[in-house]
């Protein structure tokens, strides 16, 4: 008969070993690595179908992963559209719910993570205040709180150990590459006992345009197409043509040479982004935590950069409101691709669905999970695009309506056949259908958000505008030779005045 002691020892041993199991499958809880943009229009992707730039570690998650090819950012309630979208992106839930300048009182996405066990990290742009990063990240390094800099001289803080900010410093490396030295670092320490989500939030390819030299004289050379809705302005008003940043970057009316200039520029910014971001998932392949890490790349937003006449993201037009979004990793599909309706704000409840964790209540998002499983097709049939108080859009498969409530003005567009919106055919005898139904879906759509702007059921031609000689001055952030180039050696004005402030 075996003894007391020896039974106790022996059950002890069983648990302490059970005890040790369950660790060892929580530690293989999936990784988490969000790669994010700023400023990155949908369509500049080799992978996805751009022959004119070069950007071959994106290409590698697109082939090694799942795109969603409609994905969208839900509009904004400010010119400075990343700071809802970033908001929307860590909260699940759309601007109309949220205080997206602070998020308080918000769940955040790698808050939750952390609460259940993750390490979390993060590095690179944070436009949604110091109390809520704080609260989100556990480590972080080389963090930039606000919405844009000189590239070369960006303002950064580190979280110190005992959980306050460092004093602020401008780094003396571009930001591409200080972000990727910090995600490095971090996976080349990371105690590997708990999963890790990692958070590089780029400040690239958003302006100043200023690539290392090489990376826009590549492109100089190997010039980009301009877009196939290039025009030199926007004949009206769309109530973000006076007074935004963004459309004084170049003169009216936009000559294609500015414009081919900007987009070589912009492609430049791109190219040398991807190579950091291949710095990165070399880091993770070397960690050996490649094969269990979920990697998720995305953007904030568009951006126009001369389709329509336009450079920014302050529109409801498709280059400006679309952006990538790509999930590479374990259970996966590789390379395959969806033309599901998407927005940014499902990833949160996507990778609470992968990684088993309990979705906040009351998320405007869907897991987009059983879409890459083909358990489902589509997790919505429209989209809702709304732009402050000046613009509205929806969207089925085919087609777009826009409407300009301060104008009475709108737009109707087949993307089907002209995917590039340049036909308005709001005023064809034949379009009266399409234009009650989606009045109807953008009615239903603003009862669901409660969004109380009312939207103009019928079309009349809006004022025309010529925007030429309109006087420009630069932003405190453009270095001296966009300065020289675009604004004719205009200077900004100082730090702190109302121009100098408008810049996002």
């Amino acid at each position: 008969m075996k003894s007391p002691f020896l039974t106790r020892r022996s059950i002890g041993l069983t648990a302490f070993l059970l005890l040790g199991t369950i660790a060892l499958a929580a530690d293989r809880r999936p990784n988490v690595l969000f790669l994010f943009a700023d400023d990155q229009r949908a369509d500049t992707i080799g992978a996805h179908g751009n022959p004119h730039i070069r950007t071959p570690h994106i290409d590698s998650l697109v082939t090694s992963g799942f795109s969603f090819r409609r994905n969208y950012v839900f509009g904004g309630n400010s010119g400075a559209v990343c700071v809802p979208s970033r908001a929307m992106l860590m909260s699940g839930k759309t601007w109309f719910h949220i205080d997206t300048n602070t998020l308080n009182g918000e769940k955040l996405m790698p808050e939750l993570f952390g609460e259940n066990g993750y390490a979390t990290f993060g590095t690179g742009k944070w436009h949604n205040g110091q109390p809520s990063w704080l609260r989100a990240f556990q480590r972080g390094r080389s963090i930039m709180f606000g919405g844009m800099s000189d590239h070369t001289k960006v303002p950064i803080r580190d979280l110190q150990p005992d959980g306050t900010l460092s004093e602020q410093r401008f780094a003396e490396k571009f930001s591409s590459e200080m972000f990727a030295d910090a995600a490095v670092e971090f996976l080349r320490t990371h105690d590997r006992r708990k999963p890790f989500f990692a958070y590089v939030a780029f400040t690239s390819p958003h302006d100043p345009r200023q690539p290392p030299e090489k990376y826009r004289e590549y492109y100089y050379k190997n010039r980009p197409p301009l877009p196939k809705n290039f025009q030199p302005q926007l004949p009206f008003d769309n109530g973000a043509m006076n007074g935004g940043r963004d459309e004084n970057l170049a003169a009216w009316p936009r000559t294609e040479k500015v414009i081919s200039d900007q987009l070589a520029e912009y492609y430049g910014m791109m190219t040398h982004m991807d190579e950091q971001i291949g710095r990165i998932l070399a880091a993770l392949r070397e960690s050996g935590q490649a094969d269990n890490t979920v990697i998720v790349y995305a953007a904030d937003n568009g951006l126009a950069m001369g389709s329509h006449g336009l450079l920014g993201k302050q529109s409801v037009f498709e280059h400006s409101t679309r952006t990538p979004l790509i999930f590479s990793g374990p259970g996966i599909p590789r390379g395959k691709a969806s033309q599901a309706f998407t927005y940014l704000y499902d990833i949160f409840p996507t990778l609470c669905d992968v990684l088993g964790v309990s979705a906040p209540p009351a998320m405007a998002g869907e897991s987009l999970r059983p879409v890459w499983e083909g358990r489902k097709e589509k997790v919505r049939d429209t989209v809702f695009l709304p732009y402050i108080q000046v613009q509205r859009a929806v969207r089925d498969d085919r087609w777009k309506l826009i409407a300009y409530p301060k104008l009475g003005y709108l737009q109707l567009f087949d993307l089907q056949r002209d995917p590039d919106e340049l036909n308005n055919l709001v005023d064809r005898p034949e379009s009266a259908a399409q234009v009650t139904r989606l009045l109807g879906l953008m009615r239903q759509w603003q009862q669901r958000v409660g969004d109380t702007l009312e939207v103009p059921t019928t079309s009349k031609a809006p004022p025309r505008i010529d925007l030429t000689g309109k006087p420009r001055v630069p932003d405190q952030w453009q270095p001296d030779w966009i300065v020289d180039k675009y604004f004719d050696g205009v200077k900004a004005p100082p730090p702190g005045t109302k121009a100098g402030k408008k810049g996002k």
